[in-house]
């Protein structure tokens, strides 16, 4: 490595509670490491119970205050703290990309850009939504649900952190934020933008720390009215399980098992390679990744070859330079458990096609995986079953439209899928009957404004747009 790569150590040594930077309880760090250089790049406090106590309380004091306040005025704050997330953006995507391994100029436009437009769309988002509505003789009103708990992941680490601050301060909440200890330096990024923007003290809170240390505390907490979360569905089921003792509610966004139909009609090559790139976008570390991929047995060596070339196509190199397709990994652990479903792929009988558990060419240091595909997958196989997380496709062959669809929904997850077809009406049709959240139909773009979130294990409640605003609000009658 050069020594113009190498990245100054950023270091964090006070949280963010009641407006004001803070020592911790404890006296324990968190190291925070480089995906390509395996080195540390920066430091965090490793929050306690206690901090999530002080953070809480705070942000119990400020909510009558903060839920009085006018949409308007909210929405102004809102606005201001979008255009910082704007004006920072190179600086949030170099440590994005250092820490999850998104190539930079994906880093810029995703996960920097994404979460300042996210935060404007609900400062514009609330000039337009009616907190009340006339139903008869009696007034429902819509208020703000109390103190919100944020558990964010670390694969989209500030636009998850934003799709759930945003709303519930637009909503008229107070937030305590417990970002993921893997990456979680652009969370005191957005800190610092909420202070200067004048926020008053205790509206944003931010404790860093362990998931079975402060996100338990969180979700446990008899101050909180509400956690978000999202992660993997066996921490959303740890963190259900919490809430459950205070009845509070609990919004979940977790894992996936996506399924994309390649319907017979469809353009083979642009769709095949389109699946490909949706199941590899940030290195196969989104959840709601397209990661089988179903098509017809009649055409299936076609669909194999077409995948094996996409797959090929993928330079696999350092995220900083903006000329690698495929960074790495998040973690040595996750790496290290990718090649693990490589390998069982494999021992389970799958033709693996191209890819593979061992390291990428000249590639030994940083998280690196091979971009990898397999043929001659059953559903009932490991790969087909579990949550990767990681550039692994499962290429599934299917017999008719009706076994398409028995295929793609035999999963306890149902957060996204795709269907391809040349007849738009025809596609919809399929689409209706996958049971997921999302359905993109010939690659539709994402749409910011439109609900994100899962059937089935994948969790419940949306995000985004009015119905993400709405997961933070009470409903009130007042009889007239």
């Amino acid at each position: 490595m050069t020594a113009s790569k190498q990245t100054e150590v950023k270091i964090h040594d006070k949280l963010y509670i009641n407006g004001e930077w803070v020592a911790p309880a404890g006296a324990g760090s968190l190291d925070v490491i480089n995906s390509t250089t395996e080195e540390v790049m920066g430091r965090v406090p490793e929050g306690t119970a206690e901090d999530v106590d002080r953070a809480v309380q705070a942000a119990r004091a400020a909510f009558e205050s903060w839920a009085s306040t006018s949409p308007t005025e909210r929405a102004a704050l809102i606005k201001k703290i979008s255009e910082s997330l704007a004006a920072r953006k190179a600086e949030i995507a170099t440590v994005i990309a250092n820490e999850v391994g998104m190539p930079l100029p994906l880093a810029t436009a995703v996960q920097a850009g994404m979460p300042a437009m996210v935060m404007g769309s609900f400062a514009k988002l609330l000039g337009e939504y009616s907190f009340e509505e006339q139903i008869g003789t009696s007034l429902v009103v819509k208020e703000p649900i109390g103190v919100v708990g944020c558990i964010t992941p670390w694969n989209f680490p500030l636009h998850q952190v934003v799709a759930k601050a945003a709303p519930a301060l637009a909503a008229g909440c107070t937030v305590v934020l417990k970002p993921s200890e893997v990456a979680p330096l652009t969370a005191f990024i957005l800190a610092e933008i909420v202070h200067d923007a004048g926020l008053p003290a205790g509206v944003f809170n931010l404790v860093t720390g362990l998931g079975p240390v402060v996100g338990e505390a969180l979700a446990s907490h008899p101050g909180v009215d509400m956690i978000s979360f999202t992660g993997s569905t066996r921490a959303g089921r740890r963190v259900s399980e919490l809430a459950a003792q205070t009845v509070k509610r609990v919004a979940l966004e977790l894992g996936g098992k996506s399924a994309s139909i390649i319907l017979d009609d469809a353009d083979f090559p642009k769709a095949v390679r389109s699946g490909v790139n949706n199941c590899y976008f940030n290195s196969g570390q989104t959840c709601s990744a397209h990661t089988r991929m179903l098509v017809p047995r009649g055409r299936y060596d076609e669909a194999v070859q077409i995948a094996k070339e996409a797959a090929e196509s993928f330079t696999v190199g350092d995220p900083r330079d903006g000329k690698a397709k495929l960074g790495p990994l998040v973690s040595e652990v996750q790496r290290d458990r990718v090649r693990g479903y490589i390998k069982k792929g494999i021992e389970e009988g799958a033709t693996l096609v191209t890819g593979g558990a061992e390291a990428p060419e000249g590639l030994d240091r940083g998280y690196f995986v091979k971009p990898t595909v397999f043929a001659n997958v059953r559903n009932d196989m490991t790969i087909a079953r579990e949550e990767i997380f990681g550039p692994v496709l499962s290429i599934i062959a299917y017999e008719d439209e009706d076994d398409a669809v028995r295929i793609a929904n035999d999963t306890i997850y149902g957060l996204a899928g795709g269907v391809w077809s040349q007849n738009i009406d025809h596609a919809k049709r399929v689409a209706k009957r996958i049971r997921a959240g999302q359905v993109d139909i010939n690659n539709g773009s994402f749409n910011p404004m439109a609900p994100f979130g899962g059937y089935k294990q994948s969790g419940n409640g949306r995000e985004l747009g009015r119905y993400g605003l709405e997961e933070y609000l009470e409903t009130k009658s007042l009889q007239l």
